[in-house]
């Protein structure tokens, strides 16, 4: 009886360390899109009201999370009875990311961001903003449902030849740190501009070290907000040209002396503008008919 209790936790012991292992490997894998996901969000959340901006974030957290709960059964299935499926919709997700990062340098060079002033919520009449709230969130949640696809599909990609009971567990373990991670960090991000005004009316003296403090806060939120910006761009062309080249056996064997770094991000670019092209194109016949 005790040799066939200890034989069953020397199963679970090697089990979990299966886990620890395939879950560092596939969190490295996703941490591309990671860093996209926090740009975006952090993004979405930033602008409200300082009352408002926390409410916010939670409730795309809540997306986020049911977002997951309907993904992973579904990509648990497929990887079980049609594996097939799974590198079919990881390329149709870098395409999607492809043109999602092509769409933001198309915009960066040719400026064509006056549409997000119209909807900034500090210019925005008060009695619109819960609408505006509500608009804002449903884009972050969908964004998320996207991103989330392809970071499930991503971390299932690396445990596909495991066990069913190891991917379930590496899997599921991906999905939360993402969620977890990523919203844990944009809160911080978020009330940094909060914190730095705090810091700054902390007590009566000018010039204060809790004043110099408070202000460094204050003026690296935006600049925080860039950078990730730019930072999730790059992420978003080098994981779906990563995702091209891997999945892709002409994409594989193209290019051979390129850096990998090089040749991901070249193929993401080209990949993302033929992708944006032909959406401008389709939209274009759908106007004129």
């Amino acid at each position: 009886m005790a040799s066939g209790i200890f034989a069953v936790l020397d199963d679970i012991s090697a089990l979990m360390d299966d886990v620890a292992t395939m879950s560092k490997v596939a969190t490295k894998k996703t941490a591309g899109i990671l860093g996209d996901d926090l740009a975006v969000n952090a993004e979405k959340a930033t602008g409200f009201l300082s009352s408002r901006e926390i409410p916010v974030l939670w409730a795309i957290t809540k997306g986020s999370f049911l977002n997951k709960l309907i993904i992973l059964p579904i990509a648990f299935l497929l990887s079980a009875y049609l594996p097939v499926a799974i590198t079919v919709v990881l390329i149709l997700g870098g395409v999607y990311l492809a043109y999602e990062g092509a769409e933001k340098v198309y915009e960066y060079i040719f400026h064509r961001n006056g549409e997000d002033h119209a909807e900034d919520p500090m210019e925005v009449p008060e009695g619109e903003l819960p609408e505006l709230e509500k608009k804002k969130i449903k884009q972050a949640i969908v964004t998320d449902f996207i991103l989330s696809v392809e970071i499930v599909i991503i971390a299932l990609s690396t445990v596909v030849n495991e066990p069913l009971a190891t991917r379930i567990i590496v899997v599921s373990v991906v999905a939360l740190l993402a969620t977890v991670g990523v919203y844990g960090i944009v809160a911080l991000i978020v009330r940094m501009d909060d914190y730095g005004y705090r810091l700054i009316n902390l007590n009566e003296r000018t010039d204060s070290f809790s004043d110099k403090v408070g202000l460094v806060l204050v003026n690296a939120l935006p600049k925080i907000i860039k950078g990730l910006s730019i930072v999730g761009t790059l992420a978003l062309l080098l994981v779906s040209g990563g995702i091209f080249t891997h999945n892709v056996e002409f994409f594989h064997h193209l290019f051979p002396s390129l850096p990998t770094l090089l040749k991901d991000f070249i193929f993401g670019l080209v990949i993302g503008f033929v992708a944006l092209l032909l959406l401008k194109l389709v939209k274009k016949l759908f106007k004129r008919t």
